[in-house]
């Protein structure tokens, strides 16, 4: 698979974001392995951007694990700088499960209830908030109001 071409704009651009990234894989004396592509295919899939850092220090080896990479595991070359390689690929889309969808089920809140009097210790409540409804700084239970329709699109229904 050939590599993906970028723009010298859209390079400074994930240069910029790779920038606080530490590295994600590390490539030691036995070079570039399965295992390695493996791990680096991982790191693309899930993050998109990542840094790869090569403890070799040959440059020509360093280079060729660069545009070696960036070919098998169709990603842009970003950067080689120094020890440090970055590569890109754009994520692939994600299967939404039905789980994502639902809303969120009850919870348990504890809520303390101070005395009036200062020395007594202050009262613990369990309460359960529903997915609809939500908690107000005194300790309230409200539900969720019901979104409000425009005239003009109710005329319209």
């Amino acid at each position: 698979m050939p590599q993906i071409q970028l723009t010298p704009a859209q390079r400074k651009e994930q240069r910029a974001q790779a920038h606080h990234l530490d590295p994600v894989v590390m490539i030691g004396s036995d070079g570039l392995t399965v295992a390695v592509k493996k791990e680096v295919e991982a790191g693309l899939n899930a993050h998109g951007l990542i840094k790869v850092r090569v403890l070799s220090d040959d440059r020509t080896a360093r280079e060729t694990i660069f545009h070696t990479l960036s070919d098998e595991l169709n990603a842009a070359p970003i950067q080689h700088i120094g020890k440090l390689l970055v590569l890109w690929r754009p994520l692939p889309p994600r299967e939404r499960t039905p789980d994502e969808d639902r809303m969120p089920g009850p919870r348990d809140v504890k809520i303390l209830k101070y005395s009036k009097r200062g020395g007594q210790r202050p009262e613990v409540k369990t309460l359960r908030v529903l997915g609809n409804q939500r908690l107000t700084r005194g300790g309230q239970v409200k539900r969720a109001k019901p979104r409000q329709v425009s005239l003009k699109k109710r005329s319209q229904a």
